[in-house]
């Protein structure tokens, strides 16, 4: 329980405010704030997409190291030049593109551990594009819109992330 002039903390059984000096009126008890459900859940939440997106950084460098070693211009034993023509750089821009997913799916669970405020926005993209990777990323978006998508939830998290920048 706190003060309700000053605000600071008080101990059951404390019959005045230790800053302010105010009289403490009714029976002090200890109360236990619960956490919410967001908050529960965000930090593993995090944790998750940072992982699973040092997973697909993993996939796209392989990807693009293969697709310009094995469909490079000098590689003799490789296919025809007609099908390494398109597939060189259909290979490399599918690696690019996965690259920049797992950059997002990086930046989006930092802005979670950070609390900040665009973190929660981000991951919700990066969730809805992560549905269609079955199975680890689709389990990883069913969570990240169960846990952050609710409009309960928009209000959980802006209140927990101005009280840590407080």
């Amino acid at each position: 329980m706190f003060c309700d002039q000053c605000g600071a903390p008080l101990q059951p059984g404390q019959q005045r405010c230790a800053r302010c000096g105010k009289e403490v009126i009714g029976r002090i008890e200890a109360v236990y704030v619960q956490k919410n459900r967001v908050q529960e859940h965000v930090r593993l939440l995090a944790i998750l997409w940072m992982a699973y997106s040092a997973l697909n950084v993993v996939g796209g460098i392989i990807l693009v190291v293969i697709s310009n070693t094995l469909f490079g211009r000098f590689s003799q034993a490789g296919p025809p030049p007609e099908v390494t023509s398109w597939l060189r750089p259909f290979l490399t821009v599918i690696g690019c593109l996965v690259l920049a997913k797992a950059a997002g799916g990086l930046i989006a669970g930092w802005g979670l551990l950070q609390r900040e405020p665009w973190g929660r926005i981000l991951t919700l993209v990066v969730g809805f594009i992560s549905l269609f990777n079955i199975p680890i990323g689709t389990a990883l978006g069913v969570y990240t819109l169960w846990v952050l998508l609710p409009a309960r939830s928009d209000e959980e998290y802006r209140a927990f992330s101005q009280a840590q920048a407080a």
